[in-house]
């Protein structure tokens, strides 16, 4: 960012010194190419300075400017419109095979793979005031493929598994798929590292299940930042082969076996100390205590919640978590 920055200065202090070059030229009485020829370079530059020689130059014919060969970027799309409306899959899945094939040679003679995979289809709508172009409506969809391949079979189950549930209230006119591109991966794991046996079939089985479950069931559950317990969403899968392990060193101590789900239990107070607690699993006088760790959050809308933690230890020598949340108690898990 800071050489681009610098390069566009540049380029409009030089546009500003040309300006003010061709101001005292015309001052002078020179107005055309021919007379700015014919001056001499050396009381030029003695007066005006290297830009303006530079200027001479060029009107002369004298400079030499390299051409410098740029390679458009290859756009890897194709795309069909039909003559007549479809409303069902087939003819969709018999284009999109074509498309994969057409695709799969034009990478591979670049030597490279599909690492994504963008689906577009058109629909026509009802005309309403006889703006049927207006009306026409786009879905799109982004494969993200686990393992860049060319495989044009397994590339088809993946657009086939999602089809298999499309509906769309309108009929389709055009269909379209491109192809970003990738280089081989290749990669060399560790003694005790391994990858997944078949990435993309694993692929193929998340897009079954989204199919069934919905988007927002399956994916990898994340961590939300909040003090609240056990506070999560769900964010689509992926598996990237490409990252770098990662280790994380854990501070040694005692581990939490939590109880899912967690467990009521009833807390004798005194003077609003726990001293005996009672469960289902769980019992025995308070021999040692630690608390109570107040949370609370969501304070500004329906989902507002509070808590009070403790770490009891009981007379058995069993080390507990447990909360109270209104006027109910549970226990969270034992400490091992």
């Amino acid at each position: 960012m800071k050489r681009s920055r610098s390069s566009h200065s540049a380029a409009k202090d030089r546009q500003a010194e040309v300006q003010r070059i061709l101001a005292i030229l015309h001052k002078w009485g020179i107005h055309t190419l021919g007379q700015l020829a014919v001056l001499d370079k050396e009381q030029l530059a003695a007066r005006l300075g290297s830009e303006a020689v530079r200027m001479c130059e060029r009107a002369n014919g004298q400079s030499n400017r390299p051409l410098k060969l740029v390679r458009p970027s290859e756009s890897f799309e194709e795309s069909f419109e039909f003559e007549n409306e479809i409303e069902t899959v087939e003819p969709l899945l018999f284009m999109l095979r074509r498309f994969l094939q057409q695709l799969s040679v034009r990478l591979s003679a670049v030597y490279h793979v599909v690492k994504e995979l963008t689906l577009r289809i058109t629909f026509s709508n009802p005309s309403r005031d006889g703006f049927a172009a207006a009306n026409k409506q786009i879905y799109e969809r982004v494969f993200k493929i686990p393992q860049p391949t060319n495989d044009v079979d397994l590339l088809f189950r993946m657009l086939h598994t999602h089809l298999e549930n499309f509906k769309s209230e309108y009929p389709i006119t055009a269909v379209s798929l491109q192809a970003e591109p990738a280089k081989p991966s290749q990669q060399q794991f560790g003694l005790f590292e391994t990858s997944l046996r078949d990435p993309n079939q694993l692929y193929e089985t998340l897009a079954r299940l989204v199919a069934l479950l919905g988007s927002d069931r399956v994916g990898t559950p994340v961590l939300e930042e909040t003090h609240r317990s056990d506070a999560f969403h769900i964010e689509p899968f992926s598996w990237d082969l490409t990252s770098p392990a990662v280790v994380t060193k854990l501070p040694l101590g005692a581990a939490l076996r939590r109880f899912r789900p967690n467990v009521s239990a009833s807390v004798l107070l005194a003077d609003e100390q726990p001293v005996h607690l009672r469960s289902a699993q769980i019992r025995g006088a308070v021999s040692g205590q630690s608390g109570p760790y107040r949370a609370s959050g969501n304070w500004w809308d329906e989902k507002i919640w509070s808590r009070s933690e403790w770490d009891l230890q009981l007379e058995n020598d069993i080390l507990v978590r447990c909360h109270k949340s209104g006027e109910n108690w549970e226990i969270d898990g034992v400490y091992d």
